[in-house]
């Protein structure tokens, strides 16, 4: 594989915000990033980052305006999910995809060593990966094909 690990490929810009923050302002948040997903932290004040839980445009679709409730008064971490699948940054992206498998979520958040957020990785960001193996895969094979071709003329 190009990456010996998922720290080499998943997206260290992430938009992050604590339990306290309201589902308008977390709307808001992803509108202006442009991103369907924010990573619930512990803390952001003091340098730490450790996430808690994740809330997706769906959560908020599903758990907020489907229902009718009032968006301005329910906090992500009303609606965040119970237990937070995380990956460390030296996992393998095979691992990663296991992970993703066996507990069903597309996204998780990438953890350092010590706990704290570094990234985020997304089942397209493996699927973006795999592709490009498997580009490689053909093109060895293509390549095999000529060298076998000349080597007989």
């Amino acid at each position: 594989m190009r990456t010996g690990n998922i720290g080499e490929i998943c997206n260290r810009d992430v938009v992050v915000a604590t339990g306290e923050m309201t589902v308008t302002a977390a709307a808001q948040l992803m509108r202006h990033y442009h991103v369907g997903t924010i990573v619930i932290c512990e803390q952001l004040n003091g340098g730490r980052r450790v996430p808690m839980g994740i809330v997706t445009d769906r959560d908020i679709v599903v758990e907020v305006v489907a229902p009718e409730l009032r968006a301005g008064t329910i906090t992500v971490g009303d609606i965040m999910g119970g237990e937070l699948v995380t990956v460390r940054e030296s996992e393998g992206v095979l691992q990663a995809l296991e992970i993703m498998r066996y507990k069903g979520v597309r996204r998780l958040p990438v953890v350092g060593e010590d706990g704290q957020l570094a990234g985020l990785i997304a089942i397209d960001d493996i699927l973006e990966v795999l592709a490009e193996e498997l580009t490689d895969i053909s093109k060895v094979m293509v390549s095999e094909r000529s060298i076998e071709a000349a080597s007989r003329r």
